[in-house]
């Protein structure tokens, strides 16, 4: 059988595909993981744990986007789901009546830490006991100087 040549792409750009692939196999099978205990899906963590590391609970919908990654047309969405389920509410911003903030609702604080310990358990399975230490503190530099020249 002849062999494959090696792919001749730069590393960076090999990396990028990995990093990609790793990135959304791990969020199906978190989510999995999470649907399999009755829990709601990965986006609603990232938003219930954004709210409840800020001060009050509550952020502007732009600086929520921006801290999870999300359009503001998705966030919006999600915002939605999150207040249908009682977790979160929308306040309108006094100063700027256009703008508006999402702030976590004691429900919403009750099922984040429901969620946290399924979520741990599958980065401790799936990603953080395939790392030495010494190789997750140098995954970690690495991203964290991508993150900090990506976001200026």
């Amino acid at each position: 059988m002849p062999r494959q040549p090696a792919d001749p792409s730069p590393p960076g750009l090999r990396a990028w595909s990995v990093l990609l692939a790793v990135h959304a196999t791990l969020v199906e099978k978190i989510e999995a993981a999470l649907a399999a205990e009755g829990l709601p899906p990965l986006g609603w963590y990232d938003v219930l744990w954004a709210l409840e590391k800020s001060p009050d609970g509550r952020l502007r919908m732009s600086e929520l986007a921006h801290s999870i990654v999300l359009s503001r047309s998705n966030l919006t969405r999600l915002i939605d789901r999150l207040e249908d389920a009682k977790l979160t509410t929308r306040e309108r911003c006094p100063d700027d009546r256009r703008g508006a903030f999402a702030v976590l609702q004691p429900a919403g604080r009750e099922m984040r830490r429901r969620m946290w310990p399924v979520y741990r358990k599958q980065i401790e399975a799936l990603f953080a006991s395939h790392l030495g230490e010494k190789e997750a503190e140098v995954l970690f530099a690495t991203l964290a100087k991508i993150l900090k020249a990506t976001r200026g």
